[in-house]
């Protein structure tokens, strides 16, 4: 527990944003920090630390808004840091928004890769680079999920992604596409089927499109926006938590043995 990764920038590019400066390791629980790479990135989102392996480390990138870069995508390495390789990686315009890891398989991730640009007067989200992909093998090899596998026709921008742990073949994955909507696939990410669409699910993806579910419940989803909402009906439904918090959620934690 006392070896802990930080990846810096922020990960939700409105009009203000902070970049980064890479990646850093600590290894006493926060004491102290060693920088280990991955600057040009510009900014991290995600990372993922394999399982049994604690030297194996999958990162995911988003690069600058504003302007290309080839520095963004999923980063792996297998020494602890010393070296990274670019495994995944679609455009200069495109990094990786979401990651997620099977947690009955540490070689099985999923990432949501987002083709997205700023300019003074305007922001795009959406285009050819974006997509869900699935590796069985660590980052090896990837597939891109599309309309054939029940994903929405057409240019897609942000997903959001979760993987329930207590049944890893139910996958959530919340689409930004022409109307956005909340998908879901019982085959582990191999088929996806639509849930619900629309605004009750999605509020400005460029800015959230986050979810978790439960540890313990597959059906139970915490969806995070300008509000948070929660289902416990596999998305089906959503009911909103009325709170004086200020509005925004971006991240959230649920406790794998007491998810209450």
């Amino acid at each position: 527990p006392d070896d802990i990764w930080v990846g810096t920038g922020e990960g939700n590019p409105r009009n203000s944003l902070n970049t980064g400066e890479g990646i850093f390791r600590s290894l006493d629980g926060g004491k102290t920090w060693k920088y280990m790479g991955l600057k040009e990135t510009k900014t991290i989102h995600r990372i993922i630390i394999n399982r049994d392996n604690p030297n194996i480390v999958h990162v995911a990138a988003l690069g600058s808004p504003f302007g290309p870069n080839p520095e963004r995508g999923v980063f792996r390495t297998k020494d602890g840091g010393k070296t990274w390789e670019k495994v995944l990686f679609t455009n200069d315009q495109s990094g990786c928004a979401e990651m997620v890891v099977d947690p009955s398989n540490p070689n099985k991730l999923i990432a949501g890769m987002w083709e997205h640009g700023r300019k003074p007067w305007f922001f795009t989200s959406g285009g050819p680079g974006s997509g869900i992909y699935v590796t069985h093998d660590g980052g090896d090899t990837w597939q891109k999920r599309t309309e054939a596998d029940g994903l929405p026709k057409g240019p897609l921008g942000r997903t959001g992604l979760a993987i329930s742990r207590s049944k890893p073949n139910i996958v959530y994955a919340l689409v930004e596409a022409e109307e956005n909507g909340l998908y879901k696939s019982t085959d582990g990410g191999q088929k996806f089927s639509l849930v619900t669409k629309g605004e009750s699910v999605s509020d400005r993806p460029f800015y959230y499109h986050e979810l978790y579910v439960d540890p313990q419940n597959e059906n139970r989803i915490f969806n995070l926006y300008s509000s948070l909402s929660k289902s416990e009906d596999g998305g089906k439904t959503f009911q909103t938590f009325r709170s004086r918090l200020h509005a925004d959620h971006h991240a959230f934690y649920i406790h794998p043995d007491n998810p209450r």
